[in-house]
C-alpha cells in the first residue's frame, strides 16, 4: 500500500492554535503518511459574490486535497458553545466545490479548548454538520481536549498519557478504515 494522504483542518486560523497542535499530533501518532494541513482562510461566504466570480481557488484547492486524501482529520475548537465560524464557514465553501470531496470518506473529529469539557459541545455540533456530506466519521473514541492551552509539551507533544493513549487508538481505527 502506497503512503497514506492525510488531511488536516484546524478550525482555529490561530497561528499557536491548540487544534492545529492537536492534529499534528494525531498525524504523527498515524505513524507513517503524507499529512497536509489545509488553509481554511477563505473570505464569508456570500452566494452574490459565488454567483459573480465564483468558487474561490483556495475553496477549490482544499476540496481537491480532502477529494484526493486517503483520510481526512478535522480539531474544533469551542467558541460559544459551539464550533468556529471559520470552519463552517469552510464546510460551506466547500460544499459549493467542484465534485463531492467528502462522500464515503474517513473522518476523525477532535476538539481542544481552554475549558474543562475540552470542546464536546462543539465536536457534536459539528458531527452534525458533517451529515449532508455523507462522509464516513469515526464514532470513537472522543478526543475533547480540555485546558488545551497546558496541554502540549514544547515540543508539541501532548502532555497527558490517557489523551495520548485515546488519540492512539483513534488514529488507529482510522488507519483501519482506509
Amino acid at each position: 500500500m502506497a503512503t497514506p494522504k492525510l488531511i488536516g483542518i484546524s478550525g482555529s486560523l490561530r497561528a499557536d492554535a491548540t487544534n492545529t497542535k492537536l492534529l499534528a499530533e494525531a498525524a504523527r501518532l498515524f505513524g507513517a503518511c503524507d499529512y497536509t494541513l489545509a488553509d481554511i482562510n477563505f473570505p464569508l461566504y456570500n452566494g452574490d459574490d459565488e454567483a459573480a466570480t465564483g468558487v474561490p481557488a483556495a475553496v477549490q484547492q482544499v476540496a481537491d486535497l480532502i477529494g484526493g486524501a486517503d483520510a481526512v482529520i478535522i480539531s474544533t475548537p469551542e467558541y460559544n458553545k459551539g464550533p468556529s465560524g471559520a470552519l463552517k464557514n469552510a464546510l460551506d465553501w466547500i460544499s459549493r466545490a467542484e465534485g463531492s470531496p467528502w462522500n464515503d470518506k474517513p473522518v476523525a473529529v477532535m476538539s481542544a479548548a481552554a475549558g474543562r469539557a475540552g470542546g464536546e459541545r462543539a465536536q457534536m455540533i459539528l458531527r452534525g454538520f458533517m451529515v449532508p456530506f455523507r462522509p464516513r466519521i469515526l464514532q470513537g473514541p472522543e478526543i475533547h481536549l480540555a485546558g488545551s492551552g497546558e496541554a502540549f509539551d514544547d515540543n508539541g507533544h501532548l502532555k497527558g498519557e490517557i489523551y495520548v493513549k485515546e488519540l492512539t487508538a483513534l488514529m488507529q481505527a482510522l488507519r483501519g478504515m482506509i
